[in-house]
């Protein structure tokens, strides 16, 4: 870990992200598109179905907005768009809603941060990455030092 002289260990809770706040800072996820492989549902995934989903330490509901197309787990080819559901052991490409403000990125840009795991019924649904990120522009405090340097451009 790494200490932070401002903030104490009860400022922080779960699923709040450290980050750099002038190259890159973080901000809260409006919509976000994923790759899901579905390992262990017991009906099908249809759109509206709204899991909790675990990324990193949070564990917030999000829902599924669109099924945008069916892939083959293996190639990673599409089979079909815009389908109806998801059955076990099949594998989509989702638009994904958190219903809080969530941090998620890319599994290419931060892997950490772009890794999940869809839990219903106290059991592990399904797993996934995420694919790209649609992000709310007006969340995050800007720091003085990020500032001057926002200036600077």
């Amino acid at each position: 870990g790494f200490n932070v002289k401002i903030l104490s260990v009860k400022d922080i809770k779960r699923g709040y992200v450290a980050s750099d706040s002038k190259r890159d800072p973080c901000k809260g996820a409006t919509t976000f598109t994923a790759q899901v492989i579905v390992m262990n549902h017991p009906g099908e995934i249809r759109n509206g179905y709204t899991p909790v989903l675990d990324c990193h330490t949070a564990h917030i509901a999000c829902k599924f907005v669109e099924l945008v197309q069916k892939i083959d787990k293996r190639t990673g080819k599409a089979c079909e768009d815009l389908p109806k559901f998801v059955k076990n052991q099949e594998a989509a490409i989702v638009t994904l809603q958190p219903s809080k403000p969530m941090v998620v990125e890319s599994f290419k840009e931060y892997s950490p941060l772009g890794r999940f795991a869809v839990r219903d019924m106290k059991q592990t649904v399904a797993v996934g990455i995420v694919k790209a990120v649609q992000k709310n522009e007006t969340e995050g405090k800007t720091t003085k030092s990020a500032a001057k340097i926002a200036k600077k451009k």
